[in-house]
C-alpha cells in the first residue's frame, strides 16, 4: 500500500470516528461541575447526610436511553444505569407511558390489606421465567435489602433453624438484616453493632486473589463451597441447625466476581444433603443484566429463594423476593410492607420485562460480549490491568499496581473513575479495586464503542 493511500485511509476512518463521537458520544459545555451543579452540591452539603458515597459531582437533571444530561447541559454517556437500575434506559418510552397511564388510573391502595390486578399479573410473568421449577410464590417489597429480608425471615420462618451462611465480599443491603449477611466494606458495619446473630461468613471463590499457584479455578471454587461441610460443620456449625445459604452468582459490590459453576452446583448438593435452603441474590445481576433472566441460569443451578430489584423496574422502587410455593409458608401478619408491589411501580416492571423481553435481554449478551472482548486486549497492553471478568453488560475491570504481584491500587482505580467523568463519561468502582461497566442494557454498539475508547485512554493516562 502507498503512503498516499494510507494517509487517506487513515484520515478517512479518523473521520468516521469524529462523526460517530460528534453523533453518540457525550457533549460537555462547562468545566465540571458548572456553575448550576456547584449550588446543588453546596445545599446538598448543607441538608443531605454524610452516609451517602458520591464519587463525583454530578448533578442528573435529564436522562434519555443510555445518555445522562446533567443541570449546566453538559450530556455524558451513562455506564452506571443508577447503579445498575435504569436497565431499559434512561426514561423508556414504554416504561414511561406505562407509569403515566397507571399514575392516572390509580397510584397507591396497599397491597397487603386489599388487592389490585397488577400484583398476581406481574407474579405470573415472573414465574414464567423462574430459574427453578414452580409452582412459585411472591412477595414485593421497596429495595433489594427488602428482599433480602424478607428471604431472611421466612428462611428462619419455614425450617425453624436459626443459622445463616453467607460469603465474605457479599453486599446485601443496609438494613439490619441485610447488613448481617454483608461482608463487602468495614465502614458499612462500623458502629452498628450488634447485628442480628446467628451469620457465619465464609470464603467466596475469588480465584485472581485466592487460588493457589497450579490450582484451577474450579479446584479453588471447589475447595471454598467443601470447607463450608469439611470444616464448618465439622467444627463449629450443626448443618441441622443452618436455615439457608445466602450467595451473589455475581458479586456486585465485592468486585463483580463471577462464581463458576462448580460452585453453584456444589452448594446445591450440600443444600440438598442437609435440608438448607439456597437464596441467590440477584439484585443486581438479575433482570437480564447478564443475557439471560438471571444469572443463576448460566450455571443450571436451581435455587430455592431469588431475590430481585434495581433492573426490574427500570428506575421504579420494587423488589421481589421469589419462592418456591411450599417454602412461603407463613401466616397472615408475618411479614408485610405498606408501599411494596406499589400499583406505578407494578406498572413499570410489567413494561421492562416487555423491553426486556423483545429487546434488551438478547443485546445485554451481544454487545457485553463485544465489551468484555474489547477489556481483555488489554491484558496484554497495560500493567495495571490484572483481570477481566463478567457475563453480558456486568463486566468488572480489576486494577493492580502490576500484574506480578497483583497488589491493589485502589487510587489508580479511583482517578481512571474521575478521569472519565471529565471526559463525559459515568462508571463507578467495585470492590477494593475494580471498575464496573454496567450500561442499560439498551445500549447501542456505537456508545459502547465510544465509552470503551473513553476508558481506554483513562486507562493508558494512568501507566
Amino acid at each position: 500500500m502507498s503512503i498516499l493511500l494510507e494517509d487517506r485511509l487513515t484520515n478517512q476512518f479518523q473521520t468516521v470516528c469524529d462523526e460517530e463521537m460528534a453523533r453518540f458520544g457525550p457533549k460537555l459545555k462547562t468545566v465540571l461541575p458548572g456553575p448550576k451543579a456547584k449550588a446543588v452540591i453546596e445545599a446538598d452539603e448543607r441538608f443531605m447526610s454524610p452516609s451517602y458515597t458520591r464519587g463525583y459531582p454530578l448533578v442528573a437533571k435529564r436522562g434519555r436511553g443510555t445518555r445522562m444530561e446533567d443541570v449546566d447541559g453538559n450530556e455524558f454517556l451513562d455506564f452506571s444505569a443508577g447503579i445498575a437500575v435504569t436497565s431499559t434506559g434512561h426514561c423508556h418510552p414504554k416504561v414511561v407511558k406505562a407509569i403515566q397511564e397507571q399514575a392516572a388510573e390509580l397510584i397507591h391502595m396497599s397491597g397487603t390489606d386489599f388487592y389490585y390486578e397488577g400484583m398476581p399479573a406481574l407474579a405470573q410473568r415472573l414465574s414464567a421465567v423462574a430459574p427453578m421449577k414452580g409452582p412459585h410464590k411472591f412477595y414485593y417489597g421497596n429495595s433489594g435489602a427488602e428482599a433480602v429480608e424478607c428471604a431472611l425471615k421466612l428462611a428462619r420462618y419455614h425450617t425453624g433453624r436459626q443459622n445463616i451462611i453467607s460469603f465474605l465480599g457479599s453486599f446485601h443491603g443496609r438494613t439490619m438484616g441485610a447488613l448481617s449477611l454483608t461482608a463487602s466494606k468495614p465502614q458499612q458495619k462500623r458502629r452498628f453493632a450488634p447485628l442480628v446473630p446467628g451469620v457465619t461468613h465464609v470464603p467466596y471463590p475469588y480465584a485472581y486473589r485466592g487460588a493457589g499457584t497450579g490450582q484451577s479455578e474450579d479446584e479453588y471454587a471447589l475447595a471454598c463451597a467443601r470447607y463450608i461441610e469439611d470444616r464448618l460443620f465439622k467444627t463449629m456449625l450443626p448443618p441441622e441447625e443452618v436455615a439457608a445459604i445466602f450467595v451473589e452468582p455475581i458479586q456486585g459490590e465485592g468486585g463483580y466476581v463471577v462464581a463458576p459453576t462448580v460452585f453453584l452446583q456444589e452448594l446445591r448438593n450440600i443444600c440438598d444433603r442437609h435440608g438448607i435452603l439456597l437464596v441467590v441474590d440477584e439484585v443486581q445481576s438479575g433482570a437480564g443484566r447478564t443475557g439471560k433472566w438471571w444469572a443463576v441460569q448460566h450455571t443450571g443451578v436451581e435455587p430455592d429463594m431469588v431475590c430481585m430489584a434495581k433492573g426490574i423496574a427500570s428506575g421504579m422502587p420494587l423488589s421481589v423476593c421469589m419462592t418456591r410455593a411450599e417454602i412461603m409458608d407463613w401466616k397472615p401478619g408475618s411479614h408485610a410492607s405498606t408501599f411494596g408491589g406499589n400499583p406505578v411501580a407494578i406498572a413499570a416492571a410489567l413494561a421492562t420485562m416487555d423491553v426486556l423481553e423483545e429487546e434488551a435481554i438478547s443485546n445485554a449478551a451481544a454487545v457485553g460480549a463485544e465489551i468484555k472482548a474489547r477489556a481483555e486486549t488489554w491484558l496484554s497492553k497495560y500493567e495495571i490491568v490484572g483481570d477481566i471478568r463478567g457475563r453480558g453488560l456486568m463486566i468488572g475491570i480489576e486494577i493492580v499496581k502490576d500484574k506480578k504481584s497483583k497488589q491493589p491500587h485502589s487510587a489508580v482505580r479511583d482517578a481512571i473513575v474521575d478521569r472519565a467523568f471529565e471526559h463525559g463519561l459515568l462508571f463507578l468502582g467495585c470492590g477494593e479495586t475494580s471498575i464496573r461497566l454496567s450500561p442499560p442494557l439498551t445500549i447501542s454498539r456505537e456508545e459502547a464503542a465510544i465509552a470503551m475508547d473513553v476508558l481506554e485512554q483513562c486507562i493508558a493516562e494512568q501507566c
